[in-house]
């Protein structure tokens, strides 16, 4: 992953506040993307995912806190000019050929990607002569991936980027979003595909209700659930457990005793001796899907 991580982050949130009528959309939002990483910015629908996309765009302001984009206001022309941008609307003309489309978006900066190169890092070869109306969704996804960083961007925002892809296709894009990572540049992802996340992220913030809930490397969030909930049959009281050391919850769920704990081992150990008819077994260890639905569900 990532290897040029720079010192100084290539946008940050400080403090952000934004309301839209009565409802809190970021409720002072800390948020840093820096040179070389992927971040991913995970979040239930309504979390403040988008807004806070949108505020370091440039295409919000917040109304209390502080925004930049490398050091800068974001509204600033010079600002944008070194971000590339992945949409899920992307409102592109249908009527316009690939090859036109790339090729105008080339037009806007000093010094653009090739277009060979822009087919590279897309996939896009045999399509440069089709009219984009005419491509398939997933095709359509690769042509705003080719437009998005044709410009050399430092620091590349992509929303839901392999939707409608196949695998193939989506392994393709993994494959450049790493290579351009590699390079130093900086991306911010967001997708509801959670082994994306868990197959790009150098980094993972958890978003819910406008605030940061939990943020680290992938193995840190799914360190907050994975590697420390047992399950089992047991005779044993949940209460009685639950006053164990190094147990942090102990549930009869049902049938089935569960424990979440900070030294598993230990835990399972102590099972073992005082239930010798413990059955079915289990030590459950999440992915990063179970720990974004168990932190999203804490901070509710």
């Amino acid at each position: 992953m990532g290897s040029t991580i720079t010192m100084s982050p290539l946008a940050r949130l400080a403090g952000a506040r934004k309301r839209y009528g009565a409802v809190v959309a970021l409720d002072g939002l800390d948020l840093e993307v820096r040179g070389g990483e992927v971040l991913a910015l995970l979040g239930p629908n309504g979390a403040g995912k988008s807004t806070s996309i949108a505020l370091m765009l440039g295409l919000a302001t917040a109304d209390e806190g502080r925004v930049q984009l490398f050091d800068r206001d974001p509204r600033e022309l010079d600002a944008r000019a070194g971000i590339g941008v992945m949409l899920q609307t992307a409102g592109i003309p249908e009527t316009l050929k690939v090859r036109e489309l790339i090729e105008v978006t080339r037009s806007y900066y000093a010094n653009p990607r090739s277009i060979a190169d822009c087919v590279a890092l897309a996939g896009l070869d045999g399509l440069l002569e089709r009219r984009y109306g005419r491509l398939s969704g997933g095709q359509q996804r690769r042509v705003q991936f080719a437009m998005a960083v044709c410009g050399r961007p430092r620091l590349l925002f992509l929303d839901e980027p392999t939707t409608g892809l196949d695998i193939d296709a989506r392994q393709r894009l993994w494959a450049a979003i790493r290579e351009l990572v590699a390079d130093g540049v900086g991306v911010v992802l967001t997708t509801h595909y959670l082994e994306e996340a868990e197959a790009l992220a150098d980094r993972v913030v958890v978003v819910n209700g406008g605030r940061v809930v939990a943020q680290g490397s992938v193995a840190q969030i799914r360190a907050r659930v994975s590697q420390r909930r047992v399950r089992c049959r047991s005779r044993l009281e949940a209460a009685r457990v639950a006053a164990w050391p190094g147990v942090q919850s102990a549930v009869h769920d049902g049938e089935r005793l569960e424990v979440c704990a900070e030294a598993v081992e230990a835990v399972v150990y102590r099972l073992l001796t005082e239930d010798p008819t413990l059955s079915d077994l289990e030590i459950i260890r999440a992915g990063l899907a179970d720990a974004f639905v168990e932190i999203t569900k804490e901070a509710a």
